[in-house]
């Protein structure tokens, strides 16, 4: 299964992420529409604040779906949730399970990526600890969630000319704005509202977002403009 763990991968894909709330069954369908619309490497579910069982219940409707479209399926923050409900892997930020104590739960099989924000030492030091990915933002203003701090590009040319671990771009991207994260090294591009409330819909949205990855211009032309 293709995902952020996979280093190997020759272009930039999509990384999307739940809304903040939502209904399982109802969002199911838009997680399709967005799966039938191109390319996505990977779902996390990102539920904070709400118990255990919502987790549950959203992941037991949402994952057979991103399995059907061979979509790595991740859990925000609960790494024994995670293993519980055999999900591919979690996501750990800053202030959530620290990098170490999801791998124990987790073991050696399972994807953990970790939030860096705009930082390269926390980046080198998840990296160097296992991570199978970071990720760095916010790079542009988002109502998702209260950003941390504000990224550049410079990070992600410095990481992708300096690490082959996998970074994952966070941070109000859209289609508009995507090619010069692209450009700049990222491997995934971390998708929210820029997805599930795009005009034309999430199928429509993964497409356009598919067809601006391929044509943004690689690094080296970045480099060279």
């Amino acid at each position: 299964m293709a995902s952020p763990a996979d280093s190997s991968a020759d272009r930039c894909r999509l990384y999307l992420i739940t809304p903040p709330a939502f209904e399982p069954a109802a969002f199911a369908e838009d997680l399709r529409a967005a799966l039938d619309g191109g390319d996505v490497a990977c779902l996390q579910l990102r539920l904070k604040d709400v118990d255990d069982d919502a987790v549950r219940r959203a992941a037991e409707v949402l994952m057979p779906v991103a399995q059907e479209y061979d979509v790595a399926f991740l859990i925000n923050d609960r790494p024994d949730l995670a293993l519980e409900l055999r999900a591919d892997g979690c996501h750990v930020g800053q202030e959530d399970t620290p990098y170490g104590a999801a791998r124990a739960i987790l073991g050696a099989d399972h994807i953990i990526g970790v939030t860096c924000h705009a930082s390269r030492h926390l980046a080198m030091e998840a990296a160097e600890a296992g991570a199978d990915y970071v990720a760095f933002g916010a790079f542009f203003a988002t109502g998702t969630k209260q950003a941390k701090a504000a990224a550049d590009l410079e990070i992600l040319e410095w990481w992708s000319g300096m690490f082959e671990v996998p970074c994952v771009a966070i941070g109000g991207i859209t289609v508009e704005n995507c090619p010069r994260l692209v450009t700049a090294g990222a491997d995934f591009l971390s998708v929210v509202a820029g997805v599930w409330q795009y005009p034309q819909g999430p199928g429509a949205a993964v497409r356009d977002f598919n067809k601006a990855i391929a044509e943004a211009p690689s690094k080296a032309s970045g480099e060279a403009q």
